[in-house]
């Protein structure tokens, strides 16, 4: 095929009318990356876990585990990047007076990806001036652990990978007052956000707790989709 072949088999693949597709461009190139539709991060399931199943309940041992708590869960981390913030003893709950043998011992594990979009696929004049949708979808078990077990902070960055140009958080609060141990799906659409993006920041933190035994919140399905949608500002 030509390379106009492959330019209007693009268009027409994607629905790209009235975006801006310059001749410069290598199109097969482009289709072949499919840069659209699909997701651009990698292992979005380390824990071998898929949404559409309930995550598995923790197993209890016979007997108290000896020795420091884990650096960090089990599972394949491949392609994030890591790391382990221990958190301070929390005493604020125990009446005064009372003989405390044990508190539990929380941590925020957090695991993070940087997204090269021209890498993927996309162009410069797409992402400037058509803006297509950026779609963040991510799932966390409700593991009960605590009342904060979850932060998603995702930015969209320019070519010098330290300008934010637009970025969105959650950080939810749970209710353990009914016990489901479902997975919590967490989304969000980036659109009209400017001129500028080349990077897709992706951090999420999970909450881990270390009571006798090592116990963590999981996730699974994180995802960052374009779509060829215009956006405007």
């Amino acid at each position: 095929m030509s390379s106009a072949e492959w330019k209007a088999k693009c268009e027409a693949e994607w629905g790209l009318q009235g975006a801006p597709i310059p001749d410069s461009l290598n199109w097969e190139s482009v289709f072949e990356a499919k840069p659209f539709g699909r997701n651009f991060l990698r292992n979005p399931c380390p824990y071998g876990l898929s949404k559409d199943s309930p995550p598995p309940e923790p197993e209890l041992r016979d007997t108290p585990s000896r020795g420091p708590p884990p650096s960090q869960p089990e599972g394949d981390f491949s392609d994030w990047t890591t790391s382990n913030d221990v958190l301070p003893y929390d005493s604020s709950c125990i009446p005064q007076g009372a003989v405390v043998c044990q508190l539990p011992r929380y941590s925020w594990f957090s695991t993070e990806q940087v997204v090269d979009l021209k890498a993927e696929g996309l162009w410069e004049e797409l992402l400037d001036e058509f803006q297509p949708k950026i779609v963040i979808q991510d799932c966390y078990e409700e593991s009960q652990l605590h009342d904060s077990i979850y932060q998603l902070h995702v930015k969209l960055l320019g070519s010098d990978k330290s300008t934010v140009i637009s970025e969105y958080s959650i950080n939810p609060t749970e209710d353990r007052s009914n016990y489901s141990h479902t997975w919590k799906e967490v989304s969000h659409v980036f659109s009209g956000y400017g001129a500028g993006v080349r990077y897709v920041h992706f951090l999420h933190r999970l909450k881990n707790m270390f009571l006798n035994d090592f116990f963590n919140t999981m996730f699974t399905g994180s995802s960052v989709v374009l779509k060829p949608t215009k956006t405007s500002p």
